[in-house]
């Protein structure tokens, strides 16, 4: 037992066994007063038992016969949950005509071709313990039979023509009727000689349950089921009797006596049959008790006179019949104390002329004191009409005068002695507003002011607040706030409003408003235009529980029709002294219908607008309280989403106002767990917007609905919503994970997906990790980042681009719910192919002599494979830029350079190289040189180049195409000027050349022009292909490769969307300069 407690915990955590504590317990609490003692407390082990094992044979029946599949499930405390699924663990479909009784047995009314199978496995769950136990599998086999034999009802559970049943009061009763036949019976109960009671009766399992909650004796008597097809029908007669364990009627209650004192203590308890009454004192039997001559039993009644004060004790009332029993401890407390008065002396009070003053004299004493009350040091008792003595000792003073104003003493006395306190009353002035602010029409631009006078007692202090439609005034300084006044200055149409001033104090306020309308200087000062007077004379007629008429007069037009009458309703029950709007009417009608709710005092005003503005509310018309009844709708919104794993949290919209219908507004929560449990589990709570439901399972569907009720009955049936009890992260990772590599940058994954139940939590999809361990050619283990595939749904599979050839992957899967991540699957390693290398990283021809050339390069960055050799082509190029035969050398992949020999002497050449793997040639690398001439080849070629410079003819045809060109420019810039477009320029317009290149945006560079030409080479340097395009370096393949440039997408599956393109690279220029000497020849085609 805890230490200063009085709970005793029993723990077996550490050893031992439950059924070592199995028993009645009972606490008792004892002092020098007397004993009490609590209920008998139970406490049982939980068992959860094994099925026993039992041969099943195969149920082999006809198509159309009825078949009970028994469950039989092991007695276990508390008793278990049935249910039937699977052996994939799903639930089997219930219908009318297959359905689970309260037994747990299997009951088909008639069988059908596809209920053969051979997993009907029955379940039962043991909650205490959380153990679920399995049956083994039965098999059915239904043989399909033409024609089908239909059949009438039959009743297969219970049977015979009648049965009994015996249920406690306040339990929940369940009646059930099975029936077989063909068609599928339907199912319909009644009561013999009553009705069936309202708002406590239910329809469960398709109508076969009866289910009657909060049952009390009037509940007994017979209830029939009828099951009926189209061939007859089969009933059968169930009597009820509703027996009750006691309640009480009166309990004892605790009794404070003075010596000498008589009292009673009473123990009313009823029950049936009727409870037997006993009595303890002190814990024991009271007829073996010590004797009192002060105490008399009398059956449910101990009778006390002239008790002493040994006499106290505590008394224990047991009513039991055989069905249960009720125990209360009273304590008969003998108590001799003198007066005592709690409340402070001297103590203040201030109260308001004409309203009520109640002073405290809060006491204690036994015997119990009388109180008298005193005014002044030597006055008289207070007696009369004018004051209101209460039993607590509380005098109040319904209308209390200045003249109120003094002391008062409180004088408590009993046999054991007197006592006195005083306090003190003061009675204060009202406040008052003596000149109150005045209704104004003011023109704009111009000043208005309004007075708020006020008187109040001098011992108060008020403060004066002025509001402009009971809102705080604008922030504008055109707002001047006096000591008794407001002043506004260059008055606007915004300024149109009503004014109030309010003046507060400690005890007290008051308020007064008036209406500031703002209006346009007339043209004439011949009529007035305001705003119209208000309505008067209201009248209700005819008044219903949901409708009354509502009349009046309309006041004074003041020369602007009246266009609209607007009506607004007071709740006087709920919320006094707010209107709200209930209706407009044209200005022309003065009576309307109007509808009402339930349960609200209404109070009615009319206001008359016109184009000047809106009139002053009229008089409220006579109050009308609608009678109560059942509120008409439930809240809205409802929604069950879990917060943590095991819990689930019901939310709803409260109703607002009077929609309650009402008093007592309060909601009926219920839930259940869909498709597992027939029962609903309910609460009902205050008016709030929250429950939550502790203890769920994990992430399991609920259907959930929320009932308004007040204290006359409940709103109609609410509609049912499916809710999920809390998520938590996944339970397994996915199984059977394969890889099939599609080719050397592409590979497909594929998965089982994982059981739906291990989810625990709304399926997102799945994540696929997968990383490049290492670069087969290189043994590479540098840690490379993991990359990511979130594939949506349930997918089992997803395309994993990308990837780098010859390459080895590992990737795991793992399952996504709204929680997180689940388990990752184990690792899966997989393997890319050889795939084309890259272009060769660089290419030097370097060394250049009459007849060789030495070639030396770099192997590719991305090998993508074993290398396998090298091609080397290079031809010729004439100084016509024509291309000669093309040669072919092939190359160990050991190599890195290579002397060329027997060239033609200065001739230049074209070289193009690319490494090769087994899958094939990658990108060449371009690049052009040139053997040197001979020396006596070189003076005859300069000797005639000198010759052709100094000839008459050349230097003629020179400055005649220089002339020319003079001419084209000047022409061409004329016209320029002229906004005109020179032929070239609308060649160029219609055709642009692809050959003229733009400033290059990587290095700022102008792009060099060439001849349109395929076979022309490119200029010296250069390593640039014939076709002017820029070959891929490589086949690395990234996410971006596969889609539209840079913006490829993926479907969710991983699969590209989008035509495949390679990425374009520029290669860096590198090579040697041409050391052929330049010729006027040469000079002349470059510059035409």
């Amino acid at each position: 037992m805890k230490p200063n407690s009085g709970t005793l915990v029993i723990n077996i955590m550490n050893g031992g066994k439950a059924e070592a504590y199995e028993g009645v317990y009972q606490c008792t609490a004892r002092n020098e007063r007397g004993a009490a003692i609590s209920n008998n407390i139970v406490i049982r082990p939980s068992r959860s038992p094994l099925w026993t094992k039992e041969k099943l044979e195969p149920n082999q029946v006809r198509e159309g016969d009825s078949l009970v599949l028994h469950c039989r499930p092991p007695v276990g405390l508390p008793p278990p949950i049935i249910f039937w699924m699977d052996n994939a663990f799903q639930r089997l479909p219930q219908s009318e005509r297959v359905s689970q009784g309260l037994n747990g047995d299997l009951y088909f009314s008639n069988v059908q071709p596809e209920d053969t199978r051979e997993d009907y496995i029955c379940y039962a769950r043991f909650n205490h313990t959380q153990t679920i136990q399995q049956k083994q599998p039965i098999s059915v086999k239904v043989f399909p039979t033409k024609p089908v034999t239909e059949r009438q009802p039959v009743l297969l559970t219970p049977t015979g023509s009648t049965s009994t049943k015996v249920e406690l009061r306040g339990n929940v009763l369940l009646l059930e009727c099975i029936a077989a036949g063909l068609p599928t019976p339907v199912i319909r109960w009644i009561k013999e000689g009553g009705e069936l009671p309202a708002n406590r009766t239910f329809f469960e399992n398709f109508k076969k349950t009866l289910k009657i909650i909060d049952v009390s004796e009037a509940d007994s008597g017979n209830y029939k089921c009828i099951a009926r097809n189209t061939l007859g029908s089969a009933h059968h007669v169930i009597s009820v009797t509703v027996k009750a364990a006691p309640y009480w009627i009166t309990a004892p209650r605790n009794l404070v006596l003075s010596p000498g004192e008589d009292g009673t203590l009473i123990c009313r308890a009823n029950g049936n049959p009727k409870p037997n009454i006993s009595w303890l004192a002190n814990g024991v039997p009271i007829a073996i008790a010590p004797e009192d001559p002060s105490r008399k039993v009398d059956g449910d009644t101990i009778i006390f006179s002239h008790v002493q004060e040994r006499s106290s004790s505590v008394y224990q009332c047991n009513a039991s019949n055989e069905y249960g029993y009720l125990l209360a401890n009273a304590f008969v407390n003998v108590l001799a104390e003198p007066p005592r008065i709690l409340t402070p002396p001297n103590k203040l009070y201030q109260v308001i002329t004409d309203n009520p003053a109640l002073l405290d004299c809060a006491y204690f004493g036994s015997p119990k004191p009388e109180i008298e009350w005193f005014k002044g040091v030597k006055g008289s008792i207070l007696r009369g009409n004018e004051y209101i003595f209460h039993d607590n000792g509380t005098l109040e003073i319904p209308v209390a005068q200045k003249d109120s104003t003094g002391t008062y003493t409180c004088v408590a006395r009993n046999e054991l002695g007197k006592i006195q306190n005083e306090v003190q009353l003061e009675v204060k002035d009202p406040t008052m507003i003596i000149k109150q602010p005045e209704y104004k029409v003011i023109q704009r631009y111009s000043h208005v002011s309004f007075e708020c006078i006020i008187k109040h007692d001098s011992t108060l202090l008020p403060t004066v607040i002025w509001l402009k439609d009971n809102n705080e005034l604008p922030d504008d300084e055109r707002f001047l706030v006096g000591k008794d006044n407001l002043t506004i200055m260059n008055v606007t149409d915004k300024d149109d409003g009503t004014y109030t001033c309010i003046v507060n104090t400690t005890l007290d306020s008051v308020s007064a408003s008036a209406v500031l309308t703002v209006v346009a200087a007339p043209p004439t000062p011949a009529i007035i235009y305001a705003r119209p007077n208000p309505p008067f004379d209201l009248e209700l007629t005819g008044q219903l529980e949901r409708s009354v008429e509502l009349s009046w007069v309309p006041g004074d037009e003041n020369n602007s029709p009246i266009t609209t009458f607007v009506i607004e309703y007071e709740d006087g029950l709920h919320e006094p002294g707010v209107w709200h709007l209930q209706t407009e009417v044209p200005g022309t009608q003065t009576t309307v219908q109007l509808k009402l709710s339930p349960y609200v005092n209404y109070s009615f005003r009319v206001i008359a607008v016109n184009e000047i503005g809106r009139s002053q509310p009229s008089e409220p018309s006579e109050q009308y309280l609608t009678k109560s009844a059942n509120p008409d709708e439930n809240p809205s919104n409802v929604q069950g989403i879990g917060s943590v794993p095991d819990n689930l949290v019901i939310t709803w919209e409260s109703l607002k106002g009077f929609q309650s219908n009402g008093p007592g507004l309060q909601y009926k929560v219920s839930w259940r767990q869909k498709d597992f449990d027939d029962e609903w589990t309910s609460v009902i709570v205050a008016n709030v917007s929250k429950y939550i439901v502790s203890g769920t399972p994990t992430f399991v569907p609920y259907e959930i609905k929320v009932q308004a009720l007040n204290d006359l009955g409940y709103a109609p049936e609410p509609s049912e919503v499916i809710g999920h009890s809390g998520e938590d992260l996944p339970m397994v990772a996915p199984g059977n994970v394969q890889v099939h590599v599609i080719n050397s940058t592409l590979a497909k994954v594929h998965w089982d997906p994982v059981p739906l139940k291990t989810v625990r939590g709304h399926l997102q999809g799945y994540k696929v990790y997968y990383w490049k361990v290492q670069s087969l050619p290189r043994r590479s283990r540098r840690h490379i980042e993991k990359k990511i595939l979130t594939f949506r749904g349930n997918k089992t599979f997803g395309m994993l681009p990308g990837l780098e050839p010859y390459s080895s992957y590992k990737l795991n899967v793992r399952v996504v719910n709204g929680k997180g991540e689940g388990p990752a699957s184990p690792d899966k390693v997989f393997k890319t192919p050889e795939g084309v290398p890259s272009s060769p990283s660089f290419l030097k021809i370097t060394n250049p002599t009459l007849d060789s050339l030495t070639l030396e390069w770099g192997s590719p960055t991305h090998p993508n494979g074993v290398l396998t050799s090298y091609i080397l082509k290079f031809q010729p190029i004439n100084n016509t830029h024509e291309l000669g035969p093309l040669i072919e050398i092939r190359i160990p992949a050991n190599e890195s350079s290579l002397i060329l020999k027997n060239l033609n002497y200065s001739t230049r050449y074209k070289f193009y190289f690319n490494a090769q793997t087994s899958v094939g040639s990658g990108s060449q690398i371009t690049e052009e040189a040139v053997t040197i001439m001979d020396e006596g080849a070189g003076k005859a070629m300069a000797s005639r180049q000198v010759d052709i410079a100094t000839q008459g003819w050349f230097i003629g045809l020179m400055c005649a195409v220089a002339l020319l060109i003079l001419i084209l420019l000047i022409v061409c810039f004329i016209r320029r000027n002229k906004g005109g477009k020179y032929p070239v320029k609308e060649k160029e317009d219609a055709h642009a050349d692809p050959e003229i290149q733009p400033m290059k945006e990587d290095d700022g560079t102008f792009g060099e022009y060439s001849d349109a030409e395929d076979h022309k080479p490119l200029k010296k340097g250069s390593r640039t292909p014939s076709d002017r395009t820029v070959k891929k370096e490589d086949s690395d393949d990234s996410l971006v490769d596969y889609g539209e440039g840079v913006n490829g997408q993926f479907n969710e599956d991983g699969s590209f969307i989008g035509q495949y393109s390679g990425k374009k690279e520029k290669e860096p220029a590198e090579g040697n300069e041409s050391s052929e000497a330049p010729s006027p020849v040469n000079a002349m085609n470059s510059f035409v």
